[in-house]
C-alpha cells in the first residue's frame, strides 16, 4: 500500500516547489486532497503523508520518513526547492518538533496549520462525533469527507498530544521561515501561546483565520486559507519579499 498521496500541477508548467503535507490526529491523506489539489493547480508538486502517531513513532523516525517522502520527489536535477513542510495539528506540532533537529532534507520553510495549545481547556473535545465535528469545522463538505471516511479516527482530539512534543513546537527556534495558521473559533488553540511563539521566531508570520474552527486548512475559509498559502510559497521563491502590497484602499 502506497505511503503518499500526490497531487501533480498542470502538464507543462515547471513546479516551482515541493510542498510535504503531515496530517493530525484522526485524519487520513484523502483529508487533504482538496488542499493538496489546490496548491498542485498552482503547479507545486504536492505530497501528503501518513499522520504520524506520536505515542509510538518517535520524531527521528517521522524525520527520517519525511525525508524518504521528500527525496522521492526529486526529478534528476534533484528535490524542486523551496521544500516546505505543512503541519496540520499534531502534525503541525511534529514539524515544528522537527526544526530544532538536523534533518537529512531540510526545509526551507514550514506551515503550521492549528497548533494545539499546552494550557489546560485546549486539548479535549466532548465526546461524540457531532461535537467533535463542530470542534474540527463548520464546513458541510468537510464534515462529510470526514463522516464518510472509514480511516478517519473518531475522538482522537481526545488524544494529548505529547508534552515534550508540545513544548519543542511552542519553544523551540528556527531560522527557517513559519507561516502560523489559527482559526479565533478554534478552542484547541492557545492564542496567547501563538503570539508569543511568533514574536520569538526570526522569522515568521501569523495570520489569523476569522469564523474558523481548529481544521483551518478545512474550514469554510478554506480558499482563502489556501491563497494565503500560496502567497507564502510566492513570497517564499521572492527571498521573504511581497510580490503584492496595497498603496491604497477602500476596505
Amino acid at each position: 500500500m502506497t505511503q503518499y498521496s500526490d497531487h501533480f500541477g498542470p502538464e507543462g508548467l515547471l513546479v516551482r516547489g515541493t510542498v510535504l503535507v503531515v496530517p493530525g490526529r484522526g485524519e487520513t491523506r484523502a483529508t487533504y486532497t482538496r488542499f493538496g489539489r489546490r496548491l498542485a493547480a498552482d503547479a507545486y508538486r504536492v505530497r501528503v503523508v501518513d499522520a504520524p502517531d506520536l505515542d509510538t513513532e518517535d520524531l527521528t523516525t517521522l524525520a527520517a520518513r519525511l525525508s524518504e517522502a521528500a527525496e522521492d520527489t526529486a526529478s534528476e536535477n534533484g528535490v524542486v526547492r523551496p521544500l516546505v513542510l505543512v503541519g496540520a495539528d499534531s502534525g503541525a506540532a511534529a514539524v515544528a518538533a522537527l526544526l530544532g533537529r538536523a534533518l537529512d532534507t531540510p526545509p526551507d520553510a514550514v506551515v503550521l496549520a492549528g497548533l494545539p495549545g499546552r494550557a489546560p481547556g485546549t486539548t479535549a473535545t466532548a465526546g461524540t462525533w457531532d461535537e467533535e465535528l463542530d470542534v474540527r469545522t463548520s464546513c458541510p463538505a468537510h464534515r462529510g469527507n470526514l463522516t464518510q471516511d472509514p480511516e478517519v479516527r473518531r475522538g482522537s482530539l481526545d488524544t494529548a498530544v505529547p508534552e515534550a512534543v508540545l513544548a519543542a513546537a511552542h519553544d523551540g527556534e528556527t531560522a527557517v521561515p513559519v507561516l502560523l495558521l489559527v482559526g479565533d473559533a478554534d478552542p484547541l488553540a492557545d492564542h496567547e501561546a501563538l503570539a508569543h511563539t511568533a514574536k520569538s521566531l526570526a522569522r515568521a508570520r501569523l495570520s489569523v483565520v476569522h469564523g474558523a474552527h481548529h481544521d483551518v486548512l478545512n474550514d469554510l475559509q478554506h480558499r482563502s486559507v489556501a491563497a494565503e498559502v500560496v502567497t507564502f510559497l510566492e513570497t517564499l521563491r521572492n527571498e521573504l519579499r511581497p510580490l503584492v502590497t496595497v498603496r491604497s484602499s477602500a476596505w
